[in-house]
């Protein structure tokens, strides 16, 4: 497989240590760190007419470096642009230039506040997603499985499988994440009891999620693809969306996701969160201080009203404590509830979405969507109707199962 080029748009990576984290993920992905070339003399001058007044030198160069990569003076498969987490100005000209270059050169961006701790292991599933973006775009935008294939979704809370025959879902397995390859060997033995079929008839399997790798190799898997390709692709063909604008949310355990995608393969993208308190994890422990199953707490949060209670989960510690004060002043155990699921959307709506272009239909999936007070103060925030498709806990084992048949007969690839 070719090496790609990924041109790095940034403010001060250099600066703060992380560069070499950056360019040792890319290395990873057999990806080339480049930098778009400019006229010096002309920083200025292209800045002020893409129309933001910075006052960084840095950012300024940025600007200008984008323009080099829409008019095609610097050749780039991919871009990547960082800004420190700290910057508010360098947050702006980030998200302006996402956009734009996506936008102007239909190139696959990503974008990232960093950190002065920020490591390649962090960065390795984003490098990832631009890699397959840039390289397979023809297995990206396969709309049907065929054959007998099968999923395994190695997620931080829970483990999924799917077994799919000619297009159709035939065996499903879920259970939570405890040892990583003997929880993907319960799901994966629930699937194929479920289907009625055996290991060894399989055409393919793919694997993604935290442990796909260590689930890959266990298996011998024919795939091993990141979350965010997988779960947009899965997303958009279970929606019945892949074609056209779509916007993908999945609110995960440990870590969120917000992408955009076009046609079957996503554009734009982001992931993460500042703290728990905007995942999963804090509705499975707020759930557990209401004495409800975090099934049930949707149905609780339903009944409630979010604007009788003050929550504060931007940390799971604090937010964990504002419920606790709130039930100790006697708020309802519906109207925390309902707290709990606004404050982890309102989260999503802030440090996401503002990442990506918003474009219906909003799908949102992932074992959070099935609670339906989270989808209505998602829907609530964006002001638009939210899809949760069929097997919406299942879409990364959905996803790895269709690419996967696309692999047969070398599909796919675009070396």
């Amino acid at each position: 497989m070719r090496k790609i080029r990924i041109a790095h748009l940034t403010c001060g990576s250099e600066y703060s240590g992380v560069q070499h984290e950056i360019e040792e993920a890319a290395a990873k992905v057999n990806a080339q760190i480049v930098f778009p070339e400019v006229e010096i003399g002309r920083i200025k001058e292209i800045s002020d007419e893409f129309g933001l007044q910075v006052a960084s030198p840095d950012l300024r160069l940025m600007i200008a470096r984008a323009q080099s990569i829409v008019k095609g003076t610097t050749k780039a498969d991919a871009v990547f642009i960082t800004t420190c987490f700290r910057c508010a100005e360098g947050a702006i000209v980030r998200n302006s230039l996402r956009d734009y270059i996506h936008q102007k050169s239909g190139l696959p961006v990503i974008s990232y506040s960093f950190t002065e701790r920020t490591s390649h292991e962090t960065l390795l599933t984003r490098m990832e997603a631009l890699s397959t973006t840039a390289l397979r775009r023809s297995l990206l935008a396969r709309e049907e499985q065929t054959g007998l294939t099968a999923g395994i979704d190695s997620g931080s809370s829970t483990t999924k499988a799917i077994i799919m025959r000619d297009n159709k879902i035939i065996g499903t397995g879920w259970v939570k994440t405890t040892d990583v390859l003997k929880s993907a060997d319960e799901a994966f033995t629930i699937a194929l009891k479920e289907a009625g079929v055996k290991r060894e008839e399989l055409d393919g399997l793919g694997t993604t999620g935290y442990g796909r790798f260590l689930i890959g190799k266990h298996y011998n898997a024919e795939l091993i693809q990141e979350e965010l390709t997988v779960n947009s692709k899965g997303a958009v063909y279970l929606a019945n969306a892949q074609k056209g604008p779509a916007t993908v949310i999945d609110i995960g355990g440990m870590d969120n996701k917000a992408i955009s995608v076009l046609d079957g393969i996503p554009g734009t993208f982001t992931m993460g969160g500042i703290c728990a308190g905007a995942s999963g994890r804090f509705l499975e422990q707020s759930a557990a201080r209401l004495g409800v199953d975090v099934s049930e707490l949707g149905s609780l949060a339903i009944k409630g009203d979010y604007n009788n209670v003050t929550m504060n989960s931007y940390c799971i510690v604090f937010g964990t404590q504002s419920l606790i004060n709130s039930l100790s002043l006697g708020k309802s155990r519906e109207d925390v509830a309902a707290a709990a699921c606004y404050s982890v959307a309102e989260q999503v709506f802030e440090q996401q979405l503002q990442e990506v272009e918003v474009k219906k239909p909003v799908i949102m999936v992932g074992g959070s969507s099935l609670n339906i007070g989270l989808v209505k103060a998602m829907s609530d925030l964006l002001k638009m109707d939210i899809v949760v498709p069929p097997y919406s806990q299942h879409i990364g084992a959905v996803g790895s199962a269709l690419l996967v048949s696309g692999l047969r007969g070398g599909e796919g690839n675009n070396d």
